[in-house]
């Protein structure tokens, strides 16, 4: 049955990009503020104006999605920051493009100097429609563009959302256009990344492609606060001009070694041991500092001490999030070694849990308290 409904979408969807087909102004796709109008500066002062859409879901109203933590980024950066919300009823991909191209034309009317298009899934390929029709657009920002299903749900119609955004991407006018591909995305039916890189290049179009970028994995990673550390600067610098020799890498080198605030903080801690290979079920494979980060956008550092394996002693230190209120923090934990794995779990506490992979790594597992929350991370040794 969603077979059925994926090709009989798959069939109005292009039924409609093909043939152009006309909609007035509907009032169930809206330009709206997405961080209240307190937050818009206004086209004098602002850098410019980006739109964000979101994607479109099957069983329930995207438009309640939100807002990505990166477009915060933008918004910090001197941006006015507006989402195109647009109820399913009407969210086709010539009514969503048609309407956001304009807006798009209305805000450039109204004296932005520049106007950017972002968008997840659904919104990226409406973003890159919409670029097609007007020569108002400066830049497309598309994460895990896809428009017509995913593997599980929508086998037969799913590799369209390749062979369908070639030639959207070669109607694309004048917009500099930066895509993110990301591994293990359902959505994604493979090889995209260089396809759509030759083709904007064979055209002219500046343009960035990330192709599964490390430690970013599934269809909503650019929804993380790991997307925001790492390709937060960028996007930025992309949405104000094109792209030059000797910019930074697109990937920020965030996460790659611990940040002065993190080893100062970890600074007062006693010292470890030396690292021993031990038999099954000592502490001895565990004892040093061990370094990563959490794909919330937050370092983790580990530093193991002096103990036995029934009563181990460690300092975990937390990195400051992407959110304010996120700010540092130091613990000490105590716990010990169950078989193969490094435990702290004492009463009251979120758990921890470590086990020790053949590369030499930490597999960490950090589960809430209540039990609703989990993270899993690889930490490496950093002593």
């Amino acid at each position: 049955m969603m077979r059925k409904l994926a090709k009989g979408l798959l069939g109005l969807l292009l039924a409609g990009v093909v043939a152009g087909a006309a909609a007035p102004a509907d009032a169930q796709i809206r330009l709206n503020a997405a961080y209240g109008d307190g937050s818009l500066q206004g086209p004098g002062k602002s850098r410019g104006a980006v739109i964000w859409s979101h994607g479109r879901a099957v069983e329930y109203e995207d438009s309640t999605a939100p807002t990505p933590l990166y477009m915060q980024a933008l918004r910090d950066a001197g941006w006015d920051v507006y989402r195109l919300d647009r109820m399913r009823v009407s969210d086709t991909l010539p009514n969503s493009s048609r309407a956001l191209a304009e807006h798009a034309e209305h805000l450039k009317t109204r004296g932005y100097q520049r106007v950017v298009l972002t968008g997840q899934s659904f919104g990226a390929f409406i973003s890159l429609l919409a670029a097609g029709r007007t020569d108002k657009i400066d830049a497309v920002v598309g994460t895990a563009p896809a428009a017509f299903g995913n593997f599980s749900e929508a086998y037969d119609s799913y590799r369209d959302n390749a062979t369908q955004l070639w030639p959207i991407l070669r109607n694309v006018r004048s917009a500099r256009v930066m895509l993110y591909f990301f591994h293990g995305d359902d959505f994604d039916p493979g090889g995209r990344g260089e396809q759509a890189r030759t083709i904007l290049a064979g055209r002219g179009i500046d343009n960035v492609i990330v192709d599964q970028p490390a430690s970013l994995t599934g269809h909503g990673a650019a929804n993380s606060g790991l997307f925001v550390r790492r390709f937060g600067s960028c996007i930025i610098r992309f949405a104000d001009a094109p792209p030059k020799a000797g910019d930074p890498p697109c990937d920020e080198a965030w996460g790659r070694s611990p940040s002065p605030g993190l080893l100062q903080a970890s600074a007062g801690s006693a010292p470890t041991s030396t690292p021993q290979p031990g038999k099954s079920g000592s502490l001895g494979p565990f004892l040093g500092t061990w370094y990563g980060t959490y794909v919330n956008g937050r370092e983790v550092m580990l530093r193991v001490q002096r103990g036995e394996a029934d009563n181990a002693s460690a300092d975990y230190v937390l990195g400051p999030g992407v959110e304010p209120e996120q700010g540092l923090e130091h613990v000490r934990r105590k716990g010990r070694v169950v078989e193969e794995e490094l435990v702290f779990d004492e009463k009251g506490r979120n758990v921890l849990r470590y086990y020790l992979r053949p590369d030499g790594k930490l597999a960490a597992t950090w589960l809430d308290k209540s039990g609703k929350g989990r993270l899993d991370t690889v930490l490496r040794r950093v002593d």
